[in-house]
């Protein structure tokens, strides 16, 4: 097998965790003896200095020619006063490839048990997956304007019936390869799109049987996520809800560092990174945890590349570590082993090896 990534970096702690990506690409592709490679390109703020966009068209051009994307984090204070945002550049590229389904793996990890937030009892076992719909809805509506000199505002929330089918079919799968249970968020109460969806989830479920249907209203979905997550098994909902919930969910495993996520198109091409953000006040200090970067590698290799096994092999190297007692700065655990972005990118290698 031959693949080729598209790594875009992007800010503050980006390019390290980048690296550490780059060090367990090598080492899956040697262990594995696939052909993995790989080329760097800019998005975001380096983008905004390097190329005055922050989606310049040879970084499009190079995923076009790409198997997948593998992206760091984009944005920083550096920009905030621009009139080009860097994260225009990540809303662009999900526009761009129809990455329309976000899927958010949401799992405690036991040795980070007791650096959750929540009580142990409350959150031991939990293991969700969030299906968002990511390219419709409220952030891409149209008019989103200033209206009567600044007195009054107005943003659209829109979806055609095909975005909310195709969104609302991957989650049915999603669950079916899971334990068949699937709760769909909304605010049906309220909102007509949310009428709507709940109309098109209990069509779309005629197609799934097996699949255990629960219709949940987003208020109460955020409560019980953080009552009862082990109630959840996959969650579906529209790109707000599942912006706000899925944020919400990653508190339960004490820390956003270990989290990955994946956003596909029909073709199951998809761009692949960290939930956590550009952290500029420790770029370049080397405590940036790889983990959620090392772990968005196993879902591109689940995927994009139907490598199962050694995506597998990633997932357990990081457990073992964890349960060995080595953490980065970021998870407070007493009597652990702290170490830098590097040495626990080496230590997971290690134990990939």
């Amino acid at each position: 097998m031959k693949k080729h990534i598209a790594l875009l970096p992007g800010d503050g702690i980006g390019p390290e965790i980048m690296a550490a990506a780059k060090k367990v690409i090598t080492a899956i592709s040697e262990r594995e003896q696939i052909q993995l490679t790989t080329s760097e390109h800019d998005i975001g703020g380096s983008a905004i200095d390097n190329h005055g966009a922050p989606l310049p068209e040879s970084t499009i051009n190079a995923c076009e020619q790409s198997d997948a994307i593998l992206l760091g984090a984009v944005g920083g204070p550096k920009w905030a006063d621009s009139t080009l945002r860097p994260e225009q550049g990540l809303l662009q590229i999900r526009k761009h490839f129809n990455l329309y389904a976000n899927l958010r793996p949401v799992a405690i990890f036991d040795a980070l048990l007791h650096a959750s937030p929540l009580k142990e009892s409350i959150v031991t076992n939990s293991d969700l997956m969030i299906v968002r719909e990511l390219t419709g809805g409220l952030y891409f509506g149209q008019p989103s304007e200033r209206r009567d000199g600044g007195n009054s505002v107005v943003d659209s929330l829109t979806y055609t019936r095909q975005e909310m089918v195709r969104i609302i079919d991957t989650a049915f799968k999603t669950a079916l390869a899971r334990s068949k249970k699937l709760t769909s968020v909304d605010k049906a109460n309220v909102l007509e799109s949310s009428r709507m969806w709940r109309e098109i989830v209990e069509e779309v479920s005629q197609n799934y049987p097996e699949v255990d249907v629960h219709h949940e209203l987003v208020d109460a979905a955020a409560m019980k996520l953080i009552t009862n997550p082990t109630s959840f098994d996959v969650i579906v909902t529209e790109n707000l809800f599942g912006d706000i919930l899925s944020d919400e969910a990653s508190v339960i495993t004490g820390s956003l560092g270990v989290l990955p996520s994946a956003s596909l198109n029909e073709n199951d091409f998809g761009l692949y990174e960290p939930i956590h953000g550009s952290a500029p006040d420790i770029a370049g200090t080397n405590k940036a945890n790889p983990i959620g970067m090392i772990l968005s590698v196993a879902m591109m290799l689940k995927y994009s590349f139907g490598l199962h096994e050694p995506a597998k092999n990633i997932e357990d190297a990081v457990d073992r570590v964890l349960n060995d007692g080595y953490v980065t700065t970021d998870l407070k655990i007493e009597d652990a082993t702290v170490l830098s972005t590097t040495e626990m990118t080496e230590k997971i290698i290690s134990y990939l090896k």
